[in-house]
């Protein structure tokens, strides 16, 4: 792959000096911005293409080797707060021009500048995460880039802040710059689960689309969806409503997946601010989507606090929100406001990432970062390590049985993987057991389970090394962190019940899909108008793995789609639009 620097040329446009000595920018646009927007080029004219090789988007909480900073000295407090937590875990990289007195900043406050490096590049605001590049791996964990987009935003040197990160690590940084690939787009509204699934505002849509302010190509949903399959290697590319009351309808603010099937996000008082629409955001996602491994979603919600008076931002108050957080390896920095709010968040936090060090900022006193419409994941990015050892598993939740409990998980290394296991124990216990994993086929690798006939709750975590010898443990944290199962004991219908998932989407139009995992025996499929008409029928020998049936283009309303066999009956409502 080709690697691109300082090609791209903005034509000869001169912004305000006003604006150019204005270093505290809002993430949204000030009100000379906006006048700038529709004279600005935001487009360059080097042409960049696609990776010649399939690339896989990297997932926010796979490992990092740096994170990404550019200093602004009103938030020097908070920043610092960043550079402590992060360099226990990584590498950060600090933007300024003024390097000296950045390094004596933090050296004064006590932070040791081992894992300190510096970027001498100009920028324009502190926003890091809309506009720096996001990683990237050829055939999931081979050679690693970054892709940048057009930022939307006359900002020309923060648009530019990528090629530096590139040219510094000397990777390649991909484009979308020209025309028909010229993508106006921002890092947070996205978010990858590392799979090719990832999630965003309709944001997207509108910057793109026509009469669009920055002068790129007028672009379908398809078309745009071609450039992230293309770029970053996204298959699904979820889009939800913007939010009423949100003016950067950056997805970041009200929500953040914790890993490939889990979601946090932010939670309003009933009928109060965005909730309404967060709420049908979500639904239209766990009934149109499965999660990389064919189950629901599990979805978690985190009150949004309001201001000290109690107002929310329907009422003009700042946007404040817990899932605006980083995850930087094994520690996660969430943005604070007030002790009697925080707490309960902060807890809810502790549960969900159990083992992770949680570390609270405050982003809304003494240096009041949340009144600018954003927080601790808007102003830090990150990038990926080199070779990553990568590990996705389908955790286990709950299991009806106590011997031969199948664990199965995808695991790569550019080298190869050497050896892997599962280590468990009871949760009231203290010392894990292992089991070795053996290599089935390809990169999947699997063991079977066999714990105390009494167990009730266990907890686990796998462990993989590669050739290279280099070793790691998904959850990162483990043994500190690790996922848990129950033992519980269903009956054969409750045990199809949970296993029968689907429909998806739902509403549908002209086909749905369910997910049957380890269904012994026939299944006979049935639909049922609310009449108790049977309209179709259909038997599957093998009840394991997703079905899709075809719908009636005459249908329309509620049915019951209806399976039988050995387990009894399970019974799925479906609407068809």
């Amino acid at each position: 792959m080709k690697k691109f620097y300082f090609g791209i040329l903005f034509s000869l446009f001169i912004i305000n000096s006003n604006l150019n000595a204005q270093e505290v920018l809002p993430k949204g646009l000030t009100a000379e911005e906006q006048g700038l927007i529709t004279s600005f080029q935001f487009k360059g004219t080097q042409i960049t293409p696609a990776p010649e090789l399939p690339v896989r988007t990297a997932a926010q909480w796979e490992e990092v080797e740096y994170v990404v900073i550019r200093w602004t000295n009103e938030f020097q407090n908070i920043q610092r707060q960043i550079v402590a937590a992060a360099i226990q875990e990584c590498k950060v990289l600090i933007a300024t021009q003024n390097q000296t007195s950045v390094q004596n900043y933090l050296t004064s406050n006590g932070i040791d500048l081992t894992n300190v490096e510096f970027l001498n590049a100009p920028s324009n605001s502190i926003w890091i995460r809309d506009y720096a590049g996001n990683t990237v791996y050829t055939n999931d964990v081979g050679e690693r880039a970054l892709v940048d987009w057009i930022y939307n935003r006359p900002r020309p040197q923060d648009n530019l802040l990528p090629s530096y990160h590139a040219d510094y690590l000397d990777i390649p940084l991909y484009v979308t710059d020209n025309s028909p690939n010229d993508l106006v787009n921002t890092g947070g509204n996205f978010m990858s689960d590392g799979m090719g699934n990832a999630f965003a505002s309709k944001l997207i849509l509108d910057e793109n689309a026509a009469g669009n302010p920055y002068g790129v190509s007028v672009k379908s949903e398809e078309q745009i969806d071609l450039i992230l399959k293309n770029y970053m290697g996204i298959d699904s590319y979820r889009k939800m409503e913007t939010l009423p009351y949100d003016g950067i309808h950056h997805i970041d603010m009200h929500m953040k997946l914790l890993d490939e099937e889990t979601i946090l996000v932010s939670q309003y008082p009933e009928g109060v601010a965005d909730g309404p629409q967060i709420e049908e955001n979500i639904e239209y996602i766990t009934n149109t989507f499965q999660t990389p491994f064919g189950n629901d979603y599990e979805i978690h919600w985190i009150p949004a606090p309001p201001s000290p008076n109690g107002s929310h931002p329907d009422n003009g108050a700042p946007y404040r929100t817990y899932t605006n957080a980083v995850i930087i390896n094994k520690t996660i920095l969430v943005p604070t406001y007030r002790p009697e709010v925080d707490a309960e968040a902060l807890q809810i936090w502790e549960d969900l990432m159990p083992g992770y060090k949680i570390v609270g900022i405050d982003v809304d006193n003494t240096e009041n970062l949340i009144a600018l419409s954003g927080a601790i994941h808007c102003i830090t990015h990150t990038i990926g390590v080199a070779n990553p050892l990568w590990i996705t598993h389908e955790k286990l939740r709950n299991v009806t049985t106590t011997s031969n409990i199948p664990v199965e998980a995808q695991i790569k290394h550019i080298s190869g993987v050497e050896e892997a296991k599962v280590f468990w124990k009871e949760s009231d216990e203290t010392v894990f057991q292992e089991a070795t994993m053996t290599n089935t086929s390809g990169d999947i690798w699997t063991t079977n389970l066999t714990i105390p006939t009494d167990a009730e709750e266990i907890n686990y975590y796998i462990w993989a090394e590669a050739n290279s010898g280099k070793s790691i443990s998904r959850p990162l944290p483990a043994p500190e962190g690790f996922w848990t199962f129950n033992v519980t004991q269903m009956s054969t219908e409750e045990f199809a019940a949970n296993n029968i998932q689907g429909p998806y989407p739902n509403p549908a139009k002209d086909k749905v899909h369910f997910n049957l995992k380890n269904i012994s025996g026939q299944v006979n499929v049935s639909i049922y108008n609310v009449l108790g008409e049977n309209l179709f029928n259909q038997k599957i020998d093998n009840g394991n793995g997703q079905i899709t049936l075809n719908l009636n283009s005459s249908w329309s309303g509620i049915y019951l789609v209806i399976f039988e066999g050995e387990f009894g009956k399970v019974t799925k409502k479906l609407v068809v639009k």
